[in-house]
């Protein structure tokens, strides 16, 4: 561990991770196989565990990306969801979802608010089906009933990164999955 991970205490490993995405592959080949889905990836924290989910999912699929955020420069979510990333074809009328099973993979599931928000949109398009497949949950901060179809971990209440996940752009590069032992205060 170099100094930039001092203040990092490790949850999952690489290797818990890699086993969780075989896990969670096998799962969502099961349901999908012959759907052809689209795989909407949340933007930035869900692209590491996007790349390395659909390399072991064994069916046709297209792959679209949506950056959504509810957090400022603070360890806390907002409650306000924005749209921060949007492809032309997603969210801008066009009916890309319509009769399409939608699989959103996130990075993680903290208050609901961002997930049920991408839900609602998703529906007003009229998909076959949009499941929800995310790394990490942490279920002491929900805030909607949201449910999560394909989980990879359950974590504490803590702030998460690595993996992807960051604070304030930081640490989006780390092998595993860990939390800041001393947050700063939001």
């Amino acid at each position: 561990m170099n100094n930039y991970e001092k203040d990092i205490e490790v949850l999952f490993s690489e290797k818990e991770i890699q086993d969780a995405i075989n896990r969670l592959g096998g799962e969502i080949t099961g349901f999908y196989k012959d759907k052809n889905p689209l795989v909407l990836g949340v933007l930035k924290g869900s692209f590491m565990f996007v790349a390395d989910l659909i390399r072991v999912l064994n069916f046709e699929l297209e792959m679209e990306f949506i950056g959504l955020s509810s957090y400022g420069e603070c360890t806390e979510s907002s409650g306000e969801v924005t749209i921060t990333v949007k492809s032309p074809d997603v969210l801008e009328g066009i009916p890309v979802y319509q009769n399409r099973h939608v699989l959103v993979v996130e990075d993680i599931v903290d208050s609901g608010n961002t997930i049920s928000f991408l839900k609602e949109k998703i529906m007003e398009h009229s998909p076959a089906s949009v499941k929800v497949c995310t790394l990490t949950s942490k279920p002491a901060r929900r805030e909607v009933d949201i449910p999560i179809d394909y989980l990879g971990f359950k974590v504490p209440n803590k702030f998460i990164v690595g993996y992807g996940m960051d604070y304030n752009g930081k640490y989006r590069n780390l092998h595993y999955i860990g939390y800041l032992k001393n947050p700063p205060s939001p």
